[in-house]
């Protein structure tokens, strides 16, 4: 259980820009995006949503937690594939709805649950008129079938 409660958004714009406590401004759903990246190479890894809970337990952990929007439950990245996202820094944008984890994945270097190591393997492309899906080659790095079985 977190211990970390976040302060209600300051209602003055230049304090939430330029001020100094962090209020992350959560949705309708009481979600922040998470845009995650490596931190030695900068490379997009995923995209996720963090609930309070998770983004607290994130901050607290220095792992990345977040919040299934499908499954509606508390994540720890990696607990079932071994791939943990240490948390090297967290940066959040101008106006507080957003925030940027960089990490470090321990395990097989992999986040997509497909077993690659990015979500974003796939280009769009357009062809004859139609939005088409191009895989980039990125080959998985772990088995998903084996890994995911009891789930």
């Amino acid at each position: 259980m977190t211990v970390l409660n976040f302060p209600p958004a300051p209602k003055d714009k230049s304090e939430l820009e330029q001020g100094s406590v962090f209020s992350p401004r959560f949705d309708a759903n009481g979600l922040v995006t998470a845009v995650v990246t490596d931190a030695a190479d900068g490379m997009l890894l995923m995209v996720a949503h963090m609930n309070a809970e998770a983004l607290a337990l994130t901050l607290e952990t220095g792992v990345a937690h977040y919040w299934s929007r499908s499954r509606k439950a508390l994540w720890k990245k990696g607990e079932t594939s071994g791939n943990v996202q240490e948390v090297v820094s967290v940066l959040t944008d101008c106006d507080q709805d957003a925030v940027w984890l960089r990490v470090n994945v321990l395990g097989h270097d992999a986040t997509c649950h497909t077993g690659r190591r990015s979500c974003f393997y796939r280009t769009v492309e357009m062809a004859d008129g139609q939005a088409k899906l191009t895989m980039d080659g990125a080959k998985p790095l772990f088995d998903p079938q084996k890994t995911y079985r009891s789930i």
